[in-house]
């Protein structure tokens, strides 16, 4: 499973991602992530949510990595990572490498309420 949520007051695309994601879950994800992205404006924020993910397949990689694309592509400036449990980056770390540009700055919380708190460091951005 997956959500794709757009704050666009605080110019945040959330994903989140939950329980087992299969190849097919995650190209439904990248089509809704291309269509939150026409709401972004450049700078925007990505949060993605691992909290409830148990695991992804290995097939859904080159989609993940497209999605990275994507949101290099629409100006993106930062990324927070929601990973409770670090044995559950399922390789995004790695693969921000190749797919995000040096400008983007990435961070990675343990919970919820550690990314609002990073969120809330600009007072426009809210999770509700």
């Amino acid at each position: 499973m997956f959500s794709v949520e757009l704050n666009q007051p605080g110019n945040v695309l959330v994903i989140g991602y939950a329980g087992n994601v299969s190849p097919e879950e995650a190209h439904h994800c990248a089509l809704e992530v291309q269509a939150g992205l026409m709401g972004v404006q450049p700078g925007f924020r990505l949060l993605v949510d691992l909290t409830e993910l148990e695991s992804m397949e290995m097939a859904c990689s080159p989609v993940i990595g497209s999605i990275m694309e994507m949101c290099n592509a629409a100006g993106v400036a930062e990324v927070l990572r929601i990973i409770p449990d670090p044995t559950r980056d399922i390789g995004l770390q790695i693969m921000s490498f190749f797919h995000y540009g040096n400008n983007v700055y990435i961070r990675t919380c343990s919970s919820a309420a550690e990314a609002e708190e990073m969120l809330l460091l600009n007072p426009a951005v809210r999770l509700d």
